[in-house]
């Protein structure tokens, strides 16, 4: 760490939280980097519902101090990635208390930094941030905590065990004696099922403590370590639990966290039974995600909702009742939004975007069974579109993975056709998306796109926050929108849910709904499409958001 700047030291929490959550990354902050996209922001907006609803609970992660990756785009389209100079004392306070780990045979020294999540009441909840790069450690070593999903398949490794093993041993460190549920968000956490079960040697007292969440349809999605660098790395691992934790002699980290969760659970109702296919031998059960209502929802629809439905930031099922709002409202709040969006684009990079041309907005992990390609599929008739539509705008923003060449081709491939429908068509990539850039799009773009190939959207939940302001959906019956839309109603579909994922009929279809349907409405029948919005809101908003996920892991996973 550069920075002479010394931190704020606290010598302990008096906390006493029976919820330990735990997630290789959580979004507390726009600017802290320990997050990459959907995962981390889900785990922040979980952590600040147990924040609103008084639940005493603590977040565990890595400090993730150099971040994922900061994202440049060359003039082609290339990704450059540079790490983020994120130094903790600025942000954080330090807790004077340690732990080790020993990680293929050295001692690994971990220290805790913090920072409180405040709910809407007040309520705090910590969120403890794992550090190694201390000068007790060997350089290696030093560097565990510094990047998300970072380095080698050992380096990941390491990472893990430091999740798992470290941050339970620092919860005990703290004084934390009255947890009763580890929860795991993800596989990558799984370790620290090894160290209930190291002192007690009784599965089932383990399994009454820890619950388990799979956000991954993917089997690669899955991590996996072979058992002898496993064993060489933990210095010894219990042989009586391989049999129900290993695949050809590979450490499964999902099914050991399965092993010992008394309550597993998938992301979505869809996700519930591709993970069943993928693991029968585990009851899963479904809470399909959300997303933390106050933190998504724009200023100007803030307003709106405060004025017309009090008592929805404590309760966003008050939001149900939004088909009241008199129309000029929404229209006014939903401007404001888009205004702020397009003078963003306008003024940073240049352009020279409308406040009156329909505009889409896509923006996730650029990979490619997320299809981000697929509204490029027809140049002509998208510009055929464009040209009924008296101008279309689009708005593109995303990461691919480091290792991901592909995705990394797909970035350069949707910038040179985006340039390509210039100057017909504005198209902008907005470089390094975050939460602070998801936040201007959710809410200032008229439509949300999503064209993943089913069933590999575990959930997805930007397009919940694009209902949370009245933005409506175009998307594949994937994830959470399988159970969010009514076709018109709150957004439309593309393609058929029991057909298999074809890029060519589907962007036929989603051609078809934009010229003949979506944009026809927008222009001509305002009040129609406003009343699209509002129904985004009452039928989407009301339900797809993290109270009443956290309610659900409440009642169905927590207090068993």
């Amino acid at each position: 760490m550069e920075s002479e700047e010394r931190p704020k030291v606290i010598s302990s929490l008096s906390y006493a939280p029976k919820i330990a959550y735990f997630s290789m990354e959580i979004c507390v902050e726009a600017d802290i980097p320990s997050y990459s996209g959907g995962l981390g922001v889900l785990a922040g907006d979980t952590l600040r519902t147990f924040a609103d609803l008084n639940i005493p609970a603590v977040g565990v992660t890595l400090l993730s101090e150099k971040g994922y990756l900061y994202q440049e785009l060359t003039e082609d389209g290339q990704q450059v990635e540079k790490p983020y100079q994120f130094d903790p004392r600025k942000r954080l306070i330090l807790i004077a208390k340690d732990t080790t780990v020993k990680i293929n045979g050295n001692e690994v020294k971990i220290r805790p930094w913090c920072y409180f999540i405040r709910g809407v009441s007040g309520y705090k909840v910590p969120v403890i941030f794992l550090d190694t790069n201390l000068e007790e450690n060997g350089e290696w070593e030093r560097t565990l905590t510094s990047y998300l999903y970072g380095g080698d398949t050992d380096y990941r490794l390491a990472q893990e065990i430091i999740l798992g093993i470290g941050g339970f041993r620092i919860l005990k460190s703290l004084g934390f004696t009255s947890i009763y549920r580890f929860h795991m968000n993800e596989g990558h956490a799984s370790f620290l099922t090894l160290e209930l079960y190291r002192r007690t040697k009784n599965v089932d007292f383990v399994r009454r403590q820890c619950v388990f969440t799979t956000h991954t349809p993917v089997k690669a999605g899955h991590d996996m370590f072979s058992m002898e660098k496993v064993k060489q790395f933990l210095g010894e691992f219990p042989d009586e639990i391989l049999p129900y934790v290993t695949e050809n002699d590979m450490l499964n980290m999902t099914r050991l966290g399965m092993f010992f969760s008394h309550y597993i659970n998938g992301v979505a109702k869809k996700h519930r039974e591709v993970s069943m296919s993928m693991f029968p031998h585990y009851s899963i059960d479904s809470i399909t995600n959300g997303v933390h209502s106050l933190t998504w929802v724009s200023e100007p629809f803030q307003r709106l909702f405060d004025k017309y439905m009090p008592g929805w930031r404590q309760d966003p099922y008050i939001l149900r009742s939004a088909s009241g709002m008199p129309n000029e409202d929404v229209w006014n709040a939903h401007m404001e939004a888009k205004r702020k969006l397009i003078d963003f684009i306008n003024e940073k990079f240049g352009e020279n975007f409308s406040y009156d041309k329909f505009t889409i907005g896509f923006a996730r992990r650029m990979t490619a069974y997320k299809r981000p390609y697929l509204l490029f599929y027809d140049r002509e008739r998208l510009l055929k579109i464009s040209e009924i539509a008296g101008g279309l705008q689009i708005v593109y923003s995303g990461k691919a993975h480091p290792k991901d060449t592909e995705g990394k081709e797909i970035i350069k491939r949707i910038i040179s056709a985006g340039k390509n429908l210039k100057p017909k068509v504005n198209f902008i990539f907005i470089p390094n998306y975050d939460m602070n850039i998801a936040k201007m799009m959710v809410s200032g773009v008229d439509l949300w796109l999503n064209t993943p190939r089913i069933p590999m959207e575990a959930s997805g939940t930007s397009g919940m926050k694009a209902a949370h302001n009245g933005v409506p959906q175009l998307s594949t019956l994937d994830g959470w929108w399988k159970e969010g839309y009514i076709e018109g109603v709150t957004g439309w579909s593309i393609g058929d849910e029991d057909q298999e994922s074809d890029d060519l009929r589907d962007s036929r279809d989603m051609y078809d709904k934009l010229e003949y349907r979506i944009i026809p409405i927008f222009h001509r029948f305002r009040d129609r499409w406003i009343d699209i919005m509002k129904n985004c809101i009452a039928l989407n908003a009301s339900f797809f958001n993290t109270q009443r996920m956290v309610e659900q892991y409440v009642l169905n996973a927590y207090f068993l």
